[in-house]
C-alpha cells in the first residue's frame, strides 16, 4: 500500500474521531449525585421531559442559572468519554445532564430528547444556562453545550478533548449551530 495512501487513512480515522462529537450513544448513566437541595422524603424527583416541549418545576431562575453555569465551569477539564455522565468522563448529553441534575432538573439523556425540551431561544436571546444545539455528525441536533454569557459555552467536545469552553462565532461552530432551548421561565 502506497504511503500516502496510508497516511490519508490515518487522517481520516483521526478527522472520525475529533467530529464524533455527541450524538448520545444511549448508553444509560449512572445515578447522580443529589441535587444541590435534598427533596422531602416521599417526594417525586423534578423532571423535565416527561412530556416532550414541557418543563416542570423546579424551573431555573436567573440567580439559579448562574449557579448551574458555575457548576458547568467547575467541570472543566475534566475528560471526554463515550456514554459518559460523571466527572470521571462525559459526553455532551451527559455532561448536560449531570449539570442540571446537580441543580435539581432531571434532562433526558439523548441529545435530540433535550432539543425538545423548555421553549426556543434566538440567538440574539441567550442567555446563561440555556441548551444550545450544533448539527455535527448528522442533520438536526447531534451536540448540546451550556451557553456561559455573551458568545461562550462550555461542553465536553470530543473524544480526544475535555470539557471546555468556546466561542459560538467560530469558524467551526457558527455554520453548524441549529437552536438553544430555555430549560426555565
Amino acid at each position: 500500500m502506497p504511503s500516502s495512501i496510508r497516511v490519508f487513512g490515518v487522517v481520516a480515522a483521526a478527522l472520525a474521531a475529533l467530529t464524533a462529537a455527541c450524538a448520545s450513544t444511549g448508553a444509560v448513566p449512572k445515578p447522580f449525585p443529589g441535587a444541590t437541595s435534598p427533596a422531602p422524603p416521599g417526594a417525586t424527583p423534578p423532571s423535565v421531559g416527561d412530556r416532550p416541549g414541557t418543563a416542570h418545576r423546579p424551573t431555573l431562575g436567573p440567580t439559579e442559572s448562574y449557579a448551574l453555569v458555575g457548576t458547568a465551569l467547575s467541570l472543566r477539564g475534566s475528560p471526554y468519554r463515550d456514554g459518559g455522565s460523571d466527572p470521571a468522563g462525559f459526553d455532551c448529553s451527559g455532561f448536560t445532564q449531570y449539570v442540571f441534575a446537580q441543580h435539581g432538573v432531571q434532562l433526558p439523556r439523548e441529545v435530540r430528547d433535550q432539543f425538545r425540551l423548555g421553549r426556543s431561544v434566538a440567538p440574539r436571546e441567550l442567555a446563561p444556562g440555556d441548551l444550545v444545539f450544533f448539527s455535527t455528525t448528522a442533520s438536526g441536533a447531534t451536540h448540546v453545550a451550556i451557553a456561559v454569557g455573551g458568545d461562550e459555552f462550555v461542553h465536553a467536545p470530543t473524544s480526544s478533548g475535555v470539557v471546555r469552553v468556546e466561542h459560538l462565532s467560530s469558524s467551526y461552530w457558527a455554520p453548524r449551530y441549529v437552536g438553544a432551548r430555555r430549560i426555565q421561565n
